[in-house]
């Protein structure tokens, strides 16, 4: 959400930032009504500042002018009664049009359509050439009976998957892997359930577009959340922080859930594109500062190389463009990992700056050493998220026996293992 004022005063920025990030945007519309709420709240002042200016001169009055007076009086007050209902309708189509209006993006992002037009700014890691015939996760998984997803699929629906055994574990120590290094830079870690209030959810972003991505328990008034950005970036909803208290840094531990409507036909095999998933999410509140801001998306993104590094993954990083970031995104990276099987890089991590657009939302402030309350920033990055990751860490690390390396970063959650399975091959 911007500002209201900023709106009116740009209007052609704002315009262009929807037809670049391609949102569907009126704002004529939102103008339009914006106009309108002011004129009705001042006609309704004006009528207030009548009515009680009619109501000073009763007690001067002669007893015979008392009534004519009293009846106008009443008159005035009709009309306020009958424009206040009208005021409630404006706003609401106004707060609901101001949803859409997307984040201004940073002038340095590259204009573009969709992920086509994403520029690549980093590589990291060497990828391998194999000496043998390499098989694909899914393959590696079913030679070591680490994985279900037939029976699973049946009980719970496509999409779902069942680890097993040393899979199991090899997700578990991931996931410790990444809080460990999230503790150790002065991240609080948090899990966070899997329910969220629709409120938490416009408070991201994520709705009131994207109704089709979210599983809704309507009979609860809950939805299931597809990251613990949903419930970290409200929990200091309609607070007044302290500048002191900035920066808050949250690494939410949580379950996630995403319908994945319109990728039918896409990924339908493996664990590449699942409903039900486990993710590490990076989150941090901080003032109302774009060089500060700027100074944690790059700490955030060097996080997640850094995590990527330990996991020995070769992997590449670029930056999104207009098109393909999201409405409410200053600027966004995606660290993409090497796949293989498909020999190319896929996308497991996306780092997001949104400046004070989603703590508007959810009204999260704060008292600056002026004593001026201004609204946060907020940033966000995966650190790690399961099963996606497995992919190309099997796939990377597999041997000519069928074993999988592992990693030195990650051999003291697996008892000091340097491979995982046995030879099968």
């Amino acid at each position: 959400m911007l500002e209201l004022k900023f709106i009116r005063e740009n209007p052609e920025i704002v315009r262009k930032a929807a037809k670049d990030k391609r949102v569907d945007l009126n704002l004529d519309r939102l103008l339009e009504l914006d106009e309108k709420l002011v004129k009705l709240k001042t006609e309704i002042q004006e009528l207030q500042a009548l009515r009680n200016a009619h109501s000073k001169k009763i007690p001067q009055a002669t007893p015979e002018e008392r009534p004519a007076l009293i009846e106008q009086g009443r008159e005035i007050g009709l009309k306020v009664d009958q424009l206040k209902p009208l005021v409630n309708d404006v706003e609401e189509e106004l707060n609901a049009v101001l949803l859409l209006v997307p984040q201004i993006p940073d002038k340095s992002v590259p204009l573009g359509v969709d992920d086509k037009d994403n520029v690549e700014v980093k590589k990291g890691g060497k990828v391998k050439t194999f000496d043998f015939k390499p098989l694909d996760h899914i393959e590696l998984l079913d030679l070591h009976k680490w994985a279900e997803f037939e029976r699973i699929a049946e009980v719970s629906g496509s999409r779902s998957y069942s680890l097993r055994n040393e899979m199991l574990l090899l997700e578990l120590s991931i996931h410790r892997l990444a809080l460990d290094v999230l503790r150790k830079k002065g991240f609080t870690l948090v899990s966070t359930p899997a329910f969220c209030r629709r409120k938490a959810l416009v408070g991201t972003g994520h709705l009131p577009t994207g109704e089709d991505q979210v599983y809704h328990l309507p009979e609860d008034e809950l939805y299931l959340s597809g990251t613990a950005e949903v419930q970290l970036n409200s929990l200091h909803a309609d607070e007044i922080l302290k500048e002191s208290d900035l920066p808050i840094l949250y690494a939410g531990y949580s379950p996630c859930f995403r319908r994945e409507a319109g990728s039918y036909g896409r990924d339908v095999r493996g664990l590449m594109r699942v409903h039900q998933f486990m993710k590490v999410e990076q989150f941090i509140i901080c003032k109302n500062d774009a060089a500060e801001s700027a100074k944690w998306h790059k700490a955030l993104l060097e996080t997640s190389e850094e995590i990527v590094q330990m996991l020995e993954l070769p992997y590449r990083i670029i930056e999104c463009c207009t098109g393909d970031m999201g409405a409410g995104k200053v600027k966004m990276f995606d660290v993409e990992c090497w796949v293989p099987s498909e020999e190319k890089y896929r996308e497991t991590h996306s780092c997001s700056a949104l400046h004070d657009w989603q703590a508007r939302r959810t009204e999260t402030r704060y008292r600056d050493s002026e004593g001026k309350v201004m609204y946060c920033h907020t940033l966000n990055n995966t650190a790690v998220a399961t099963p996606r990751i497995l992919v190309p860490f099997l796939e990377n690390h597999q041997q000519a026996d069928g074993r999988i390396f592992v990693p030195a970063a990650l051999r003291p959650y697996l008892g000091a293992s340097e491979f995982l399975g046995e030879k099968l091959r």
